[in-house]
Parts: C-alpha cells; sequence; structure tokens
C-alpha cells in the first residue's frame, strides 16, 4: 500500500519522526553545522538518528534534506551537490528502516529556499521553481537504482505563496514521473496565529487545498498548544482536507551553550491525542522533539481508546497557556503576566490586507452592518458568500446611522475564526473616553484584528438614542496617531508601556467628492501625518471627481498622493434608493445620466445598479487601488455579482 493510499483508506493517524538537527546538536555538532551534508560526510550519524526513530514506533521518516537547495548549500559552497546530497539522504532513511517488521514510509523533507520571492522578495517565481525543481526532483528520483521518496514533506513556510509556488512544481514533477507520491503542505504560525505575510489558518488551509496539496498542517511554532489551536481552524475552514500537525517542544531556550526545548514527553503524549481527535492523519514532532517525545506519543496512540484531555486556555496577547504564568504558577492578576516579547515591525508582519496593499494588488473589500441580535448565523453565511465570490477583506461597522447592534469585535473575530477571512474593525471616536478607546483596542488586538478604520462615527441624535452620550476626547487624526506612532511601537497615550507593540494596520475616510476639496486635503494631510496606512473613500458615482481631487491634491502637495485608497461605490438596487442618496444623503452626487439608466431600468435596476458600479471601478483602476463596496439594506448578493465582475476587469 502507498504511502497516499494508506492515508485516504485508513483514518488511524500515522506518526512521523522527531527532530533531526536537535539530536545531532545535542550529538555535539554547532547549531550552525550543514545538517544536509551529513549525509555525505558522515553518514552513519543520520542512519542512527533515524533508527532511533524507527525504534520509537515512527512510521514515517523525513530525510535529512530540508536545507538541501541550491541557495542554503552554496552558503557552505555547495551548491552544486543538490543531487547527491539529497538522493543520500533518501537512501539513509531507506537503509535505516530495511530492517524493521513493519511498513515504514519515506517522506523527503523540503523547507523555504531561505530568500524572499517576489514581491517579498528579490528571488523571481521562475528561478524559484527552478530551485525546487532541482531538489524535488532528486528526492522523487527512481532512475539508477534510486529508490525514491514516498511523500513529501513542506515544512516551516511562513510565506504562502512560496509554499503555493513550491506545491505546484511538486505536483508537476510528481505528475511526470508517474509515481504515487503524497504531497504535504505544512505552514507555521507566529505567536498571534498568523503566517510572518499575514495569512490566516482558515485562508492557508483553503489555498492549499484548492491548489491540490493531499495533506496540509502547520508545523514548528510556539508549541503543541498553538499547534492545536491552528490545525482547528484550519479544519474548520477545509473540513474534507486531511490535516497534519508536527509541533516543536515549545519555545527554545539557550542553556549552556545548548539549544534546549521546555515540553516533556508526557506533554507531547496527551497532545497526540488531541491531534488525533481533531482528525490528524499524520502526527509527529519538530523542532527538539526526540525519539522519547516519539515513543510518548506512540504508546499513547497505541492505548485503548480514550477522550481526548480537555485543556482550558487562556489568552493573553495571542500566547495561550495551561492557566498558568508560564512557570507552573497560577496568576491571578495581569501583573504577573509574562511579557511577551514583540520583535517584528508591522512592515514585517503585515496584516493580510496590509500585505496585499504594499503589494500593489487591486483589493477587494464589502462593508458589512451588524445585525440587530446576538444571533449572527444570517452574518456568517453572507460572509461566506462574499468570500467565495472573491472578497479580500470585510469591513464591520459600529453602529452605523447610530442604530444599536452587535458589537463590531464579536463580528470580526467570529469572521476571522469561523470562515478565516480578514476584517477591518470600523473604530469611531465619538462615544469613547481615552481610557475605553485605548482599551478596546488592546481588546480588539487580542481577539486577533489587525485592521481598524478610524472614523468620527454618527451623532447620536439621528439615531435610536438620540439624548445618549455624544462626546469624545480625541479627532480621528489624533486616534490614527495614538495607534500608529504610540500603540505600534509599544505604549500607550501616557507613554506608559503595553507589554509589547500592538500590529495594527490603520485606515482613514476620504471624501474625494467633496464640495471643499482643499478643506478635505488639509484633512487629508494631517491623517498623514499622523500615519494612515489607507484610506476608505466615501462612495463616488463619477469618477472625474477622483480625478479632480487627486489632480488638486497633487498641487497642493506637490507631490501625487502616496496612500492606498479603497474606493467606496454602492450597486444602486431601484430608482427609490438611487433618489434617496442623491437627494438625502450629504457628500453623495448621483448624474443625471445615471439616474435615468436606472429609472428607464424598472424591475432590472439592479442588474443595472451592478453594470454601473463595475463601470465606475472600471474607470477608476490606476487612481485608486481596491473597492470598498456598501450593499444597502443587506444586499450582499449585489455585492457578490459585483465583485465577480470587478475581478473579470
Amino acid at each position: 500500500m502507498t504511502l497516499l493510499q494508506r492515508l485516504h483508506e485508513d483514518r488511524a493517524p500515522l506518526l512521523a519522526d522527531g527532530a533531526m538537527g536537535t539530536l545531532l546538536h545535542l550529538r555535539g555538532l554547532p547549531i550552525d553545522t550543514c545538517f544536509d551534508q551529513l549525509n555525505v560526510t558522515r553518514p552513519d550519524s543520520i542512519t542512527d538518528v533515524h533508527r532511533a526513530y524507527v525504534a520509537a514506533g515512527a512510521d514515517v521518516l523525513e530525510t535529512n534534506t530540508f536545507g538541501a537547495n541550491r541557495l542554503k548549500l552554496a552558503e557552505h559552497g555547495l551548491e552544486t551537490q543538490v543531487g547527491s546530497i539529497n538522493r543520500a539522504g533518501v537512501l539513509l532513511a531507506r537503509i535505516a528502516v530495511q530492517d524493521a517488521a513493519r511498513t515504514v514510509y519515506i517522506a523527503g523533507s523540503v523547507g523555504p529556499l531561505g530568500v524572499g520571492v517576489q514581491p517579498f522578495g528579490r528571488l523571481k517565481p521562475e528561478d524559484a521553481r527552478a530551485i525546487y525543481a532541482e531538489q524535488i526532483a532528486a528526492l522523487v528520483d527512481t532512475t539508477d537504482g534510486q529508490a525514491g521518496v514516498d511523500g513529501l514533506i513542506f515544512e516551516t513556510f511562513t510565506d504562502v505563496a512560496e509554499l503555493l509556488l513550491a506545491l505546484a512544481t511538486a505536483r508537476d514533477i510528481v505528475r511526470e514521473s508517474g509515481r504515487a507520491v503524497a504531497i504535504f503542505c505544512h505552514a507555521t504560525f507566529a505567536p498571534d496565529d498568523r503566517t510572518l505575510t499575514g495569512y490566516l489558518p482558515g485562508r492557508v488551509a483553503r489555498e492549499l487545498r484548492a491548489a491540490g496539496a493531499d495533506v496540509i498542517g502547520v508545523n514548528c511554532g510556539a508549541g503543541p498548544a498553538q499547534i492545536s489551536r491552528v490545525l482547528q481552524a484550519m479544519r474548520t475552514a477545509a473540513p474534507d482536507a486531511l490535516v497534519s500537525a508536527l509541533p516543536n517542544a515549545g519555545f527554545p531556550e539557550t542553556i549552556n551553550g545548548r539549544t534546549m526545548y521546555p515540553a516533556g514527553v508526557e506533554y507531547f503524549a496527551d497532545y497526540a491525542l488531541t491531534f488525533r481527535s481533531q482528525g490528524a492523519r499524520l502526527i509527529g514532532g519538530c523542532c527538539g522533539t526526540t525519539p522519547e517525545h516519539i515513543a510518548a506519543m506512540r504508546a499513547a496512540l497505541d492505548a485503548p481508546p480514550i477522550d481526548a484531555p480537555s485543556r482550558i486556555r487562556i489568552s493573553v496577547n495571542g500566547n495561550h497557556t495551561n492557566g498558568t504564568n508560564g512557570n507552573g504558577a497560577a496568576h491571578d492578576d495581569d501583573e504577573s503576566l509574562e511579557s511577551i516579547p514583540r520583535d517584528r515591525t508591522l512592515s514585517e508582519r503585515p496584516s493580510e490586507l496590509a500585505a496585499k496593499l504594499r503589494s500593489g494588488q487591486f483589493v477587494i473589500s464589502v462593508e458589512m452592518n451588524p445585525p440587530r441580535s446576538h444571533n449572527l448565523e444570517r452574518t456568517l453565511a453572507a460572509a461566506e458568500l462574499l468570500r467565495d465570490a472573491g472578497a479580500d477583506v470585510l469591513n464591520i461597522a459600529d453602529s452605523p446611522t447610530a442604530r444599536m447592534r452587535v458589537s463590531p469585535w464579536a463580528v470580526c473575530q467570529l469572521l476571522q475564526t469561523r470562515i478565516g477571512m480578514e476584517t477591518i474593525l470600523h473604530f469611531p471616536t465619538r462615544g469613547r473616553n481615552l481610557l475605553r478607546i485605548q482599551g478596546d483596542l488592546l481588546g480588539a488586538h487580542a481577539l486577533g484584528i489587525r485592521n481598524v478604520f478610524v472614523c468620527m462615527g454618527d451623532p447620536t441624535r439621528i439615531g435610536d438614542y438620540p439624548d445618549a452620550m455624544d462626546n469624545y476626547d480625541i479627532v480621528p487624526s489624533g486616534l490614527i496617531r495614538l495607534v500608529a506612532q504610540r500603540m505600534n511601537v509599544g505604549v500607550d497615550q501616557a507613554g506608559n508601556s503595553i507589554n509589547g507593540a500592538t500590529q495594527f494596520t490603520v485606515g482613514c475616510a476620504l471624501n474625494m467628492g467633496a464640495t471643499d476639496a482643499d478643506k478635505e486635503i488639509d484633512v487629508l494631510l494631517k491623517k498623514l501625518d499622523a500615519g494612515a496606512n489607507f484610506a476608505l473613500g466615501q462612495p463616488v458615482f463619477d469618477a472625474h471627481l477622483a480625478e479632480r481631487f487627486l489632480r488638486r491634491y497633487e498641487q497642493i502637495a506637490g507631490q501625487a498622493l502616496d496612500l492606498p485608497v479603497l474606493m467606496g461605490v454602492m450597486p444602486l438596487h431601484s430608482v427609490k434608493h438611487a433618489q434617496f442618496l442623491n437627494n438625502e444623503i450629504p457628500g453623495i452626487t448621483i448624474p443625471d445620466a445615471i439616474l435615468k439608466r436606472i429609472a428607464d431600468a424598472g424591475d432590472d435596476a439592479p442588474n443595472v445598479g451592478v453594470e454601473i458600479a463595475g463601470e465606475l471601478l472600471s474607470n477608476l483602476r490606476g487612481m485608486v487601488q481596491g473597492a470598498y463596496i456598501i450593499p444597502s439594506f443587506g444586499k450582499y448578493e449585489l455585492a457578490a455579482r459585483l465583485i465577480q465582475t470587478v475581478t473579470t476587469l
């Protein structure tokens, strides 16, 4: 039975091996050794480690080839030995299992290239494909008596685009070989459960599944607890996918010059059962795990079935613990919580939105109004419709038109965890004092929200509770400055530490159709100086307004506007709707020609409204970097149709 058949025909999980480099380091080799080269210079050392994992009960051995690509080997002057090192890695694993009393599969380990692929690095995609192809072909090779691997394990990828490129390359090579080689794709997530390029687990799972990975999963990371959390999110987003989990043995520590990992073998044994209960088909270890960890997992998996251990997890700044302060002592106030360092700036670890804007991608966002209810099922269903249509991000409004609605924080968190879509939290300054503003922002960040749209908010006098408090301590440009220049560097407004920098991408409001363009530009310049990362534009129905505004901005500022703008677009659905907007909403003017088209359309007005919106966005291309679709009265189906129209432009 091939590895691929075993994965599909038997629900019992396979047990993978643990770390290779950890054992070699513990046996005296420096951590900066080229471990891949040992396949040809010290083959017995590699075979001994493989045999130890076979004895511990591993069903799958990974070859010692994680860094055996041309770029990484070049750091040691070995770039011409890619083929020989990878083939030797396969041979050594085969030698180690030849006397095993059971079937043990061999999987070729392939890691990232170590150099960023465009647009996040200097390496061209076609060059990256060639480098991956060289290594993968050597691992799959069965010519001249070579055994070839049973599977390929891509692991420790922080850039999903690079992982998708590697997957596509592998699929081509496997198809050409005519062999049944299983392909495992593993991403690695930072402590906030995002990849370093900002991807949430749900999106990673969906994209890898759609690209044809046989097994999707997560490896490395902060330890079993985080891996379990990410795995669950992946399973929710792609319930029909086969998944795998290969955690580190916790965070590494340096003790007497040695890199050590704290997670014990019993802890790993418990989590083997947790991963099994989550449906993992491959369970094993990554950095810091040893044959003892794998043996404990083997014993747990082979024991009579019991309920997976329950775990109460407390979330602190995106880190999860078992209710202790990390040293085994229970904490009962936040003064005892361990500080979690943040050593990456926003530009190094952007949200998905920030990454797309920085790469120049045309971004499609849709505004959603939270319901006047605690029941969010219809909202979730609408979000799934928009996601499937191709929306990049969802804007969640906060009490639009000053009407009472469920908290937008709750909606953002549910959308991100339940359907894997990133959100933009609308954050009005009105009705909040400085204490609440900062506390709310920290709460949003703790929930995984990374994008905030700062605005003034609607006055309470127009809403459900006209006598409600309407004061504010800070104007939008001041709040943008507070987030971008204070909280994003780790302090509050008063300069007190907040135990690590937040990682917000901050948006501001913009009205390109403003009657007084000079005043609007003056306010915009203040927002830019404060640190705004993007703008959401008020809806326009005439592309010439945007063109005129941008020309005037360049005249005043002395340079073109260097801020990504997602232009507001509102699909019209009836004459009554168009007349209401034109006559009653300040700042919106609909040209007579558009009013006539909607009137002449009759019952077909919704379709014509989508056409008009699509034409407008087509005319705006080159002037703005995205669409901010605002469907009226919850008509998300029109927004979905507009998205499909935009993606074909």
